[in-house]
């Protein structure tokens, strides 16, 4: 842990990076040692992780980062408000907004079972690209984001639907990215005041915040151990329409068996010409039987890529050959003289 402007801050040495994760509580003009935006978005073209949270003041360092990131953060001093959904104690700017749990991602992997109670957010609220799946937290219809002291002479930079309160990108080499535009949604609250003006004893904001936080840092998946042969032979070459064997190991975690049953393996040249889902045979390992249905140069291919999982991506090339004379149905065996 560092104060944001110390001077000792290093990322990184000697070509290697000394941490996986990266926390940004931290919403200061610039950043002290090496530390930098331009430090960031390389740890993250690296596969970092990087957790990022800010406020309804942000500083420079923080709008570029998020800008690099594909989030806008609203203009300055802007704050998400709310005059029906609010905080009790907040009688004034109606700033110390009560989300409800209903906009929360549909994703039990990122945020666990959806929470009951409300969720505190006192901050600047952001845009993303509307096609982004990783949308943690939006607001309800009567949101809106704007300087809470200032006149409305234009339409507001971010309104209902599209004020986004949290929200993540997941890169390419499956490096994540979680941007909050609330500090404070990381600080235990606890009471708010709904719009039906029932009052709950404490926000959800401490187990959200700790589902999110475990998500960003270790909600990953792996393959290893991926073996292909022939049904009950070991693995020397294939010729049509014969049965094969895949059998892979996946883990998530602390590398523990993962369990699902929608991996699907595909059999492809160009296109597949065998798509079929794995049978999950217990402690993370997946089986499938399949035939190539004509002879070429093909690939195993498992695609797996889930809304809060990292993108599972393997293929295997094998070679299919065409039947040897031997193996045709119509095939008599002879002994043949030479005179």
């Amino acid at each position: 842990t560092y104060l944001a402007d110390d001077a000792s801050l290093v990322q990184s040495k000697y070509g290697e990076f000394l941490y996986k994760h990266l926390i940004l509580f931290a919403p200061v003009e610039e950043f002290g040692g090496s530390l930098s935006v331009e430090a960031i978005t390389d740890f993250v073209d690296n596969g970092g992780y990087v957790l990022v949270a800010g406020r309804s003041n942000p500083r420079d360092a923080l709008m570029e980062l998020a800008f690099k990131c594909e989030f806008e953060v609203d203009e300055e001093n802007a704050a998400v408000i709310d005059h029906l959904n609010y905080d009790i104690s907040d009688s004034e700017d109606h700033t110390l907004v009560g989300a409800s749990p209903e906009n929360l991602i549909n994703s039990e992997i990122v945020i666990g079972k959806k929470s009951v109670g409300p969720l505190l957010y006192r901050g600047t609220g952001l845009l993303a690209d509307m096609e982004n799946p990783l949308v943690l937290l939006r607001v309800v219809f009567t949101d809106c984001s704007y300087v809470p002291d200032a006149p409305i002479n234009e339409y507001p930079h971010t309104v209902r639907k599209r004020t986004l309160l949290i929200a993540a990108l997941q890169a390419r080499n499956n490096a994540r990215v979680v941007f909050s535009g609330s500090l404070y949604f990381f600080s235990v609250s606890t009471v708010q005041r709904a719009q039906d003006e029932n009052l709950h004893n404490k926000s959800d904001n401490q187990d959200m915040a700790t589902f999110i936080s475990k998500w960003f840092a270790f909600g990953r998946i792996n393959l290893k151990n991926t073996v292909r042969k022939k049904a009950n032979q070991p693995p020397v070459a294939y010729t049509i329409t014969e049965p094969v064997v895949n059998e892979t190991l996946a883990a998530d975690g602390k590398w523990q068996p993962f369990q699902v049953n929608d991996i699907q393996l595909e059999f492809v040249r160009i296109d597949p010409f065998v798509r079929t889902t794995l049978s999950d045979i217990g402690g993370g390992r997946f089986r499938s039987y399949s035939r190539s249905p004509m002879c070429m140069a093909s690939k195993f291919k498992v695609d797996y890529d889930r809304i809060g999982y990292a993108h599972l991506y393997s293929t295997t090339q094998v070679s299919v050959q065409p039947l040897t004379l031997t193996q045709y149905e119509r095939f008599i065996p002879t002994r043949i003289r030479t005179m």
